[in-house]
């Protein structure tokens, strides 16, 4: 896979983001990324040459090291990576589409036939909900994989041995890892990292719907002033004034007939 590419085109998503989702992309490209190419590849290089155990039996190792390390650190965190960047990816495409269209609705009906979108970039509409539900799948990726590390690896520790009873090893016997301490230190990291990950992605979420909860307040607050501004007018321009008129209005039988001014209250 070419990083570089990949890097170029979910920098894009920079602009587009709020200030949690800006950090969430130097999180994610120096914490997680960056120290995927540049040390946990070469940490992870000899995990299976150098899982050594006590015995001479042929394929023991092997077995042994497959039951222990069933899905390798390394190719974890890669699939971990490719699936929490794509939805930014999403949110891109997303961006282009509504331009590409924009500008096809220029081209139909000239530059003064008015306008689909204000700001394509602008997280209303659809982008909004699509923003959204890259939040929610970002975080729950993050949240799978970190359940998956834990059951494979609990605590997310790696023992300094174990031991293995796996045919065909002729009896219990006891294998050693290759850089335990040093595997333990880049796994908790890593750890860390989607944790706040998640964090950041929750918080970006609440932004996200408190800002629309109260833009939906302000609205609604506004459309019923309007309303009321508007009934207001109403009712005054519908009062009778009545002046020294030649007719006067018409009263209840007992009252007199003198010309008066009908006012609201």
């Amino acid at each position: 896979m070419n990083w570089g590419i990949f890097e170029g085109l979910l920098s894009g998503v920079n602009k587009y983001s709020t200030a949690f989702g800006r950090i969430w992309l130097s999180l994610v490209f120096i914490f997680r990324v960056l120290v995927y190419l540049v040390t946990a590849e070469r940490v992870w290089s000899d995990d299976h040459k150098d899982f050594d155990c006590n015995t001479l039996q042929p394929g023991c190792s092997n077995v042994c090291f497959d039951e222990f390390f069933p899905v390798s650190h390394v190719r974890l965190w890669a699939l971990q990576l490719i699936l929490v960047t794509c939805p930014s990816l999403l949110v891109v495409m997303h961006v282009a589409y509504r331009e590409a269209r924009e500008k096809k609705h220029r081209e139909a009906v000239g530059e003064n036939g008015g306008r689909l979108y204000l700001n394509p970039g602008k997280k209303q509409g659809g982008l909004w909900w699509t923003y959204v539900c890259s939040l929610v799948f970002k975080a729950g990726v993050d949240t799978v994989f970190l359940y998956v590390f834990h059951s494979f690896y609990p605590r997310y520790i790696l023992p300094h041995v174990v031991k293995c009873r796996a045919a065909p090893c002729p009896n219990t016997v006891d294998c050693f890892i290759s850089k335990p301490s040093e595997k333990n230190i880049f796994t908790l990291f890593m750890v860390v990292t989607a944790a706040v990950c998640i964090l950041l992605n929750l918080l970006e979420l609440a932004y996200l719907v408190g800002k629309r909860c109260r833009e939906g307040l302000a609205a609604r607050r506004a459309r019923a002033a309007s309303a009321f501004s508007y009934k207001q007018d109403d009712l005054l321009s519908g009062d009778l004034i009545f002046l020294g008129s030649d007719t006067p209005p018409p009263l209840l039988p007992d009252c007199p007939r003198d010309h008066v001014k009908k006012t609201l209250l």
